[in-house]
């Protein structure tokens, strides 16, 4: 059973894997589209680049929202649990 501070810490991950990929898409190959047709011809290694690095992002962002669903169960059911104090 995971805890709130391990899904807090997987959702902070995957964030963090789609902003790097962001970024590094962004430096390298900022203009391109990617997929191979286009109105100008396009570099391949360059459209390779932008499709891998859009796929990282797709996928960090998928584990994203996972992680949150993630939290926000455990969260509820954090709350939902009775106290067990005095």
């Amino acid at each position: 059973m995971t805890t709130i501070a391990t899904a807090l810490k997987f959702l902070l991950l995957s964030l963090a894997a789609w902003a790097v990929a962001f970024a590094v898409r962004q430096a390298f190959v900022p203009h391109i589209v990617p997929i191979a047709w286009a109105d100008e011809p396009q570099p391949l290694w360059a459209v390779e680049a932008a499709f891998l690095l859009r796929a990282v992002e797709n996928i960090a962002a998928a584990v994203t929202i996972v992680a949150i669903i993630n939290l926000a169960a455990r969260c509820i059911e954090r709350m939902r649990r009775p106290h067990s104090g005095s």
